[in-house]
């Protein structure tokens, strides 16, 4: 029997209407097959850890990360999948640093949520919750896990979790990953796209515990003030920053743009370049408009959603590891969050 283990954060998923006040409140996911009758019928055993009190995921930190992962180390052995239920707001978020976090995962770590109450008559998550089980059990015929890896499932597409983005609020189709392809599809049957998945580690589960929140975010527009950058840069404790640049990676030629930038650098500051588009990479140099960025040491995040690139700045910085082993961690694919072009380095 497939045991499976279902991990409640909170988010709208898990509300139903209050009947007596028509207002939506959180209900008790021990109870779930009451809800959701069709668990029955997929033959797993499956037991439920819920949050106590539950998150907006807006209220989602770098220590519920830490303690997702926990969750799942602690009962790593006990389970053949997981199953997290997230607010979609932030589960972009969530699902990168828990594929940092969780370094030769071998087992589904699927997270999974909807944009109407499971009580709605046309809600989205009956159907996003018993797929996400059914992806959390598969198999391959040699009994490993079909997709061992961190992703999303979400409307009938299952994408790697730190290369997935939400780009809808309204819509059911509430995610996309413009630069990776689907891991599966679902629709009359469920579709796998094998050469897309991670491979099953040869060592064991490793979990890391601590991700270090002196990072930094600037995104970048026409005419901005050098004097905002340079305070941006000049955050008491700062260690480094996502910069959102136009199109490939470029930037003003503004010297005083770029004087405060090279001065932050040498400050010790590391800047991640990645793009502001959804689709596309990052190549420094490859216009006039970037040279400078990479001659004075700024790193390339590739096709990076931001997201995972701002989840990634906190776990390599969190490694106390030399500069240039952090520089080559952050420009590196270490749970196939990027993907470099022929001829990048």
């Amino acid at each position: 029997m497939t045991n499976i283990l279902i991990i409640y954060t909170g988010g709208t998923i898990g509300m139903v209407n209050d009947p007596k006040t028509g207002a939506l409140k959180p209900f008790n996911f021990s109870h779930i097959t009451g809800n959701v009758p069709e668990l029955k019928r997929l033959n797993y055993n499956f037991a439920v850890h819920s949050f106590n009190p539950t998150l907006d995921s807006s209220n989602m930190t770098p220590e519920i990360w830490v303690e997702l992962a926990v969750i799942i180390e602690d009962n790593y052995n006990k389970y053949d999948g997981f199953v997290i239920l997230h607010g979609s707001d932030t589960m972009a978020y969530s699902a990168s640093a828990l594929s940092f976090a969780l370094e030769n995962l071998a087992k589904p770590v699927v997270f999974t949520g909807s944009q109407l109450p499971i009580g709605e008559i046309r809600t989205d998550a009956k159907e996003n919750l018993l797929t996400a089980l059914e992806i959390a059990a598969a198999k391959k015929d040699d009994g490993s896990a079909m997709v061992p890896e961190v992703c999303i499932y979400f409307d009938f597409m299952l994408y790697r979790g730190n290369r997935a983005t939400k780009f809808d609020s309204e819509k059911f189709q509430a995610f996309t990953s413009t630069n990776y392809h689907p891991l599966a599809e679902a629709g009359i049957r469920l579709k796998y796209n094998e050469k897309y998945i991670l491979p099953q580690p040869e060592k064991p589960l490793k979990v890391y515990k601590y991700f270090d929140t002196s990072v930094g975010s600037l995104k970048l527009f026409p005419g901005m003030d050098a004097r905002f950058v340079s305070g941006v840069l000049s955050t008491p404790g700062l260690r480094a920053v996502v910069m959102e640049a136009f199109g490939s990676g470029n930037a003003s030629t503004d010297p005083r743009f770029l004087a405060v930038l090279k001065e932050a650098i040498n400050r010790g500051i590391l800047i991640l370049d990645i793009s502001q588009c959804m689709g596309g990479t990052v190549e420094l140099g490859h216009y006039e408009t970037s040279n400078e960025l990479s001659s004075m040491g700024i790193l390339s995040g590739y096709d990076m959603t931001y997201e995972a690139a701002i989840t990634k700045l906190m776990f390599v910085m969190a490694q106390n590891l030399p500069a240039e082993e952090l520089k080559l961690m952050l420009s590196t694919s270490i749970r196939g969050e990027l993907t470099k072009l022929n001829g990048q380095s």
